[in-house]
């Protein structure tokens, strides 16, 4: 048995509107800005938490839950670039834009999107960027805060 490396393993699109959220069209995902290449190998956070609801009772003697409403939170760290095509995450991505991170997983990101392939949707709005403080040895990058504005599809299937 192998561990599978994730190096490489990952594209992200964005998507200003979409055909359809559970299952988008390849030639849609395809024609999207794709903007793997500009965020850091580690600038992807899109983490799921579920929230406990209370379903003890007077009478109960432990404590008990049951599943209640997922929250996702959703952030995409950047390099900043010097040319155009470099900037478009950060000349696009701006604070109220609404659209559709689409995330896919385990398949060589230079790989085109294929009808069958699972994908993770995410209907979001931009929050504020924000430049991180400069360090030493490290490229110059700023974050993008999302939130997800209707129920996310992390189970989609492309079309």
């Amino acid at each position: 048995m192998s561990d599978l490396i994730s190096d490489g393993l990952t594209k992200v699109v964005w998507c200003a509107s979409l055909s359809s959220q559970s299952a988008p069209g390849a030639t849609e995902l395809n024609a999207a800005p794709d903007y793997t290449l500009r965020i850091t190998p580690d600038g992807l956070k899109a983490d799921p938490s579920t929230a406990g609801v209370d379903t003890g009772s007077l009478g109960s003697t432990t404590d008990t839950e049951e599943v209640g409403r997922v929250k996702w939170d959703l952030e995409l760290t950047f390099k900043i670039g010097s040319t155009p095509t470099e900037q478009l995450p950060y000349t696009t991505l701006t604070r109220g834009t609404h659209g559709f991170l689409v995330v896919r997983r385990d398949i060589p990101f230079a790989t085109a999107f294929a009808s069958g392939q699972s994908v993770e949707v995410y209907p979001v709005a931009c929050g504020q960027r924000a430049r991180k403080s400069p360090a030493a040895n490290e490229v110059a990058k700023y974050s993008v805060p999302l939130k997800v504005t209707s129920e996310a599809t992390p189970d989609a299937v492309v079309a």
